[in-house]
């Protein structure tokens, strides 16, 4: 997997949003808000092939989360990223 280009994080009045930037995502529609973990995992992530694998083991090396539940956890994130269109592969 890996972000989709135009797509940033931003803080807009303390809270993380996924903010779409350039023509290419000019018809975008949805604000995509991120929680603490999640606004972690896309900066780490930013500019990097990854897996739901390496999603968890960030998790685990930055959170007291065991290796199941950030991976089931991370399982649940990146489909909502494949729906919201963020992300692709």
């Amino acid at each position: 997997m890996k972000q989709k280009k135009g797509f940033n994080l931003r803080n807009v009045c303390g809270e993380q949003i996924i903010v779409a930037e350039g023509k290419e995502n000019i018809d975008f529609s949805n604000i995509i808000s991120m929680n603490e973990s999640s606004a972690y995992l896309w900066q780490k992530l930013e500019g990097k092939e990854f897996s739901v694998e390496d999603m968890a083991k960030l998790l685990t090396e930055e959170y007291e989360v065991d290796e199941a539940t950030a991976l089931n956890d991370c399982k649940e994130l990146a489909t909502l990223w494949r729906e919201a269109e963020i992300i692709e592969g």
